[in-house]
């Protein structure tokens, strides 16, 4: 299954996976959009796997966007474990 990344409403929802097969799409969709507004808000609500690299990147762009003072959230099922992961990382 491949990612699919639409937007509505200044609100990025992702279908599929973010693994290894999808981590550079994932990364370059995000990297441009990144440099182009002030909010980036990711619902995930659709994604059936995050794996460690796609936990890694999202992360990644948690700190840019941290370092930029940009808003970065994200949101839907599972976006708890996430924060929790985020954490327990040393944020170095």
């Amino acid at each position: 299954m491949s990612l699919q990344i639409t937007e509505k409403n200044g609100v990025f929802h992702l279908n599929g996976r973010i693994n290894n097969a999808t981590i550079a799409f994932f990364k370059t969709y995000f990297k441009h959009n990144l440099a182009q507004t002030e909010k980036i808000i990711i619902n995930i609500e659709q994604v059936a796997e995050i794996n460690k690299s796609g936990l890694a990147m999202l992360h990644h762009f948690m700190k840019i966007a941290n370092n930029s003072q940009k808003h970065f959230s994200i949101t839907g099922y599972g976006c708890k474990e996430i924060y929790d992961h985020f954490n327990t990382v040393n944020v170095a």
